[in-house]
């Protein structure tokens, strides 16, 4: 038997409502975000070592590219980076015009294998393919840089810039000294590197007006350290060790920082602002992290207590996913897709004798 509708008159609706969004508002407002830790990894100030080439290519240029590693022990949403590089002498920064910042995981992540043996090997080495979602590029406005002119005149005892090549011919003793401007790129990226917990590698490229960027080594390996490695669209999918495999000096590390914040269920907002701890995997979350069931749970409201009946509970969800609609998170077919679900629902209905149906999520 179906049960009985019982008609509202419209303003006794927008009563509910009205009522329900002081609730909600009051509750976000009061609830306390998620304990929030910072995230700050550097490997230090430029050594004076080795300069090595990352290149963005012009067009007839080859791609170059080199990584350096650094560990994420919590989910952890990225927001800035620093590396530090040579231009060629008297480049002004304002000739660098394009950065572009990939994230590789650790091989045989992402990688076919086995490898094709074109390099002595791949033990803790880049993945082949790079982490799609954690790509940035100043050219589609998914990062800004900020490039500051640190020294005039900074000199490197080696380089690698065109060396690169398959075994049994890698190790080539790199390039030799080069002297140029040392420039600092601080890059944002918007939106933030969201990445689950891991060992990853850090792979900036520029491209200047004015010629090669080399990014710098650095001297503080942080333990456990993979080194830098280094490729270019000759080598690839491979990776060669700057320090043993090409030159033959030692591990090298590359100079770069990162900064964040831990996002503890990965929604991507940072645990500062995460008023809804857990949130399931692939929820759609709003600037508060989060979702519609979060906001509206089956079991009654978040302010306590039990729906009063089943249109209340249908009433709350259409008027969060409304708002969930109005800020761009959801399209409007999702939206009717979430109200009929939650009309089809047991949600507010009282179980009927002891074999009722229990509360059904949307």
């Amino acid at each position: 038997m179906k049960t009985p509708r019982t008609h509202r008159a419209p303003l006794t609706l927008l009563a509910v409502i009205l009522s329900f969004s002081l609730i909600l508002t009051a509750l976000l407002a009061s609830a306390p975000p998620a304990a929030a830790g910072t995230f700050s990894f550097s490997t230090g100030d430029p050594d004076g070592l080795i300069g090595t080439l990352s290149r963005v290519p012009a067009a007839g240029q080859i791609q170059t590219e080199t990584a350096d590693d650094f560990i994420l022990t919590e989910p952890t949403l990225i927001t800035q980076a620093t590396f530090t590089g040579l231009l060629p002498s008297g480049a002004p920064v304002s000739s660098i015009t394009n950065v572009e910042v990939e994230v590789y995981r650790v091989f045989p992540n992402d990688s076919a294998n086995p490898p094709s043996g074109n390099v002595p090997t791949r033990d803790n080495s880049p993945a082949d393919k790079e982490v799609d979602s954690a790509t940035r590029d100043s050219s589609n406005g998914s990062l800004t840089f900020d490039p500051v002119l640190v020294n005039s005149s900074f000199a490197v005892g080696n380089s690698v810039v065109n060396g690169i090549n398959k075994s049994p011919n890698q190790l080539t003793g790199g390039e030799g000294p080069v002297t140029g401007a040392e420039v600092t790129i601080t890059v944002t990226f918007n939106p933030p590197i969201l990445l689950p917990a891991d060992h990853y590698f850090f792979r900036p490229e520029v491209f200047s007006t004015s010629g090669d960027f080399l990014w710098l080594s650095a001297g503080t390996p942080v333990a456990p350290d993979l080194q830098s490695w280094i490729r270019n669209d000759n080598l690839a999918p491979d990776w060669l060790r700057i320090g043993t495999d090409i030159t033959g000096q030692g591990p090298f590390n590359a100079s770069f920082s990162l900064s964040g914040e831990t996002d503890a269920d990965a929604d991507g907002v940072p645990d500062s602002l995460d008023q809804c701890a857990d949130t399931p995997a692939d929820a759609v979350v709003n600037a508060n992290g989060c979702s519609i069931d979060q906001l509206v749970p089956c079991e009654g409201p978040i302010s306590g207590g039990t729906w009063k009946n089943h249109g209340q509970y249908v009433s709350a969800v259409a008027h969060v996913s409304k708002t969930f609609r109005r800020q761009g998170l959801i399209s409007g077919r999702e939206r009717g897709h979430i109200v009929s679900t939650a009309a089809r629902s047991d949600c507010g209905k009282k179980a009927k004798g002891p074999h009722g149906h229990g509360h059904g999520h949307h």
